[in-house]
């Protein structure tokens, strides 16, 4: 099936490198990150799990828990998590999921129902499309999806760019321009008339009709 923004995050029972979860229970009322990779000990994926480890706080500010995806065994996880401090510099502390029989990865629609049933002689070409960042929400709805092909490091500033966009624009009658940064001017929707635009939003710029911005609400 496919996932798409505003659907809801297809839950799922898993062993981990913290033991097992339900991943909407695991959510609970906080943010996820779920990224997933095509094999374990593969080196653009180490990278990009030991961003993450540094990170880890960063996403902790938010509300926002991490949790990777390799369609390999926990017990690999467990092993490769040594290459990864030794290569990014901080500990793994946040939950690997195992997925050697390519079930979540197939849930999640990154690899087709006929993509078979074990992780075994499968090679990362094989597993390609498993490089996807999932953002989901305390009510468990996937606010964004970014897949990226396997010779590219994923960008986590840039994720963490976007929840605090979503968090922000989920309060506020706000939307925010390209490249914004936090603490950057934001845009007044639409669905606010200048009338209201007024009380809310004194001050604000009009730079067209339909553009208006504002500093950002705190």
């Amino acid at each position: 099936m496919s996932i798409r923004i505003n659907d809801l995050a297809p839950d799922f029972t898993a062993e981990t490198t913290q033991g097992p979860i339900r991943f909407h229970e695991w959510i609970g009322d906080d943010w996820a990150v779920l990224f997933s990779h095509p094999k374990d000990f593969t080196p653009v994926c180490t990278t990009e799990l030991g961003a993450v480890a540094g990170l880890e706080k960063e996403f902790a500010q938010r509300g926002a828990k991490v949790i990777g995806l390799s369609v390999d065994p926990v017990s690999n996880h467990d092993a490769w998590a040594g290459d990864i401090q030794d290569v990014g510099g901080y500990p793994v502390n946040y939950p690997l999921i195992g997925d050697p029989e390519l079930k979540i990865a197939k849930l999640y629609d990154m690899l087709p129902a006929d993509a078979g049933d074990s992780c075994d002689g499968r090679t990362p070409a094989m597993n390609a499309p498993v490089r996807t960042v999932f953002v989901i929400g305390p009510d468990k709805r996937i606010k964004l999806t970014l897949s990226y092909p396997m010779t590219t490091g994923r960008n986590f500033d840039e994720v963490i760019r976007v929840i605090d966009s979503i968090q922000l624009t989920a309060k506020h009658r706000v939307a925010t321009p390209a490249n914004w940064r936090q603490g950057e001017d934001v845009i007044i929707t639409g669905a606010v008339s200048n009338e209201e635009a007024d009380k809310i939003f004194p001050g604000y710029k009009t730079v067209k009709p339909y553009l208006r911005t504002v500093a950002q609400p705190r």
